[in-house]
């Protein structure tokens, strides 16, 4: 049921079907490492196909990564940063997260699947930055933080000129909103939002668009505590 559900949503997407073993084989490693450790509480296969490898696809319908230096931040069990590099072999993808079980489950998953030019970082955003300030082409994220903390800790990884993706729910509007002064603080421009449906369903998306225009202030990124306690 999973191969068909990719194949119908990659076509769909117009991607490439061949990588399809290797997403399987992924899906197989997370259900086993899901049941010591809780990696995500998507568990049937048809949701794991749509909601978690079909949306990250999507990704790669909205915009180029061939041939990019990208990090995937706060990956957690590697959504979408993993599922992009399986369909996407030329990106060369860095997946940050802060919890070292997660990062370990990443790496024996890239290991199992033969996965070339990955990088496997444990870390803090907020300190991975100021390491790797401005040093990736995109910079995408799927995590549940608010844009404009989110945004504070992704863009000073983005080199100008790059992009940050921010995967979103559609009903965004208002934090679209409070993120302006904290875009352009930051050296950044929000784009118009591209809404989009994952294949396969009726669950509307959107896809948060940051174009880097200049360098981020060395200020920037601040301490969590400062972040979280006062967003710009």
């Amino acid at each position: 049921m999973m191969e068909a559900i990719l194949r119908e949503g990659l076509t769909a997407l117009s991607l490439p079907t061949e990588r399809i073993p290797a997403l399987l084989r992924y899906a197989q490693l997370l259900a086993e490492k899901n049941q010591v450790m809780n990696l995500t509480a998507i568990t049937d296969p048809a949701g794991v196909a749509r909601l978690h490898f079909l949306d990250s696809a999507a990704l790669l319908a909205l915009e180029d990564f061939r041939g990019k230096r990208v990090i995937d931040v706060g990956t957690g069990a590697g959504f979408p940063g993993l599922p992009l590099k399986i369909l996407e072999p030329s990106i060369r993808l860095t997946l940050l997260d802060a919890q070292r079980k997660r990062v370990d489950f990443l790496r024996e998953v890239g290991a199992d699947l033969g996965l070339e030019d990955v990088e496997y970082v444990h870390g803090r955003a907020e300190e991975f930055a100021q390491e790797r300030r401005e040093g990736f082409d995109l910079v995408v994220s799927r995590a549940v933080a608010a844009l404009p903390v989110l945004a504070e800790l992704c863009l000073p990884l983005v080199k100008p000129g790059g992009k940050f993706l921010a995967m979103k729910s559609v009903d965004t509007g208002e934090e679209l909103n409070a993120a302006g002064r904290a875009v352009s603080l930051l050296g950044g421009r929000l784009e118009k939002p591209i809404n989009y449906v994952i294949s396969g369903t009726d669950i509307p998306r959107r896809l948060v668009i940051l174009t880097k225009i200049e360098e981020t202030p060395k200020k920037y990124p601040r301490t969590f505590a400062k972040i979280r306690k006062n967003p710009l």
